[in-house]
């Protein structure tokens, strides 16, 4: 448990950072765009490319580093009315059984789209800057990858006891949110 706990911290952590710096270089792609249009009256080929393709990879890096930091947005007015045993076990269940395997398939058609837009030079056929697909769907599969993985760390650890709804890794003894 230690060993998975820690790989899938470690992965959540840092694709997170790299999610973090994504913004950065989509702000910096954004101002020069600006810029390069009117300022020198001349817009590049690639900035909506850019914008959309790292605006998806911010998403997909930051997923399970927000599901991680307990950043995510929590439906829990009926659930918290139960025992914190239950909430518990509530959370396991359906991260478990329900968001793994769906965050699983996709992580399999996503891995798959990948391979295959690699295997056959697919280009963005909208844009006439046509970059390779690949990259932007191998960064979709990975954060889907890393997501999957942190919802089966956070079922074990709520099925151990070890985590309460709410709890952030940073405040281990908070107590659940009322």
């Amino acid at each position: 448990m230690h060993f998975f706990r820690t790989g899938v911290e470690g992965l959540s952590a840092l694709l997170g950072a790299v999610g973090q710096l994504t913004i950065l270089a989509m702000i910096a792609a954004m101002l020069y765009e600006v810029a390069a249009r009117y300022v020198f009256g001349a817009p590049t080929l690639w900035a909506f490319d850019i914008s959309y393709m790292l605006n998806g990879s911010i998403v997909f890096l930051g997923a399970a580093y927000s599901l991680r930091k307990e950043a995510h947005v929590r439906i829990d007015f009926l659930s918290q009315k139960f025992p914190l045993r239950v909430q518990q076990l509530l959370n396991a269940a359906v991260y478990a059984l329900l968001m793994a395997p769906i965050t699983g398939a996709l992580t399999w058609v996503a891995a798959s789209k990948a391979l295959k837009a690699f295997q056959t030079g697919e280009v963005e056929t909208v844009s006439p800057w046509a970059p390779l697909m690949w990259p932007f769907y191998s960064v979709i599969a990975l954060g889907l990858f890393a997501f999957c993985l942190q919802f089966l760390l956070e079922a074990l650890l709520y099925l151990r006891g070890e985590k309460t709804p709410g709890q952030t890794p940073d405040d281990p003894h908070a107590a659940p949110e009322s």
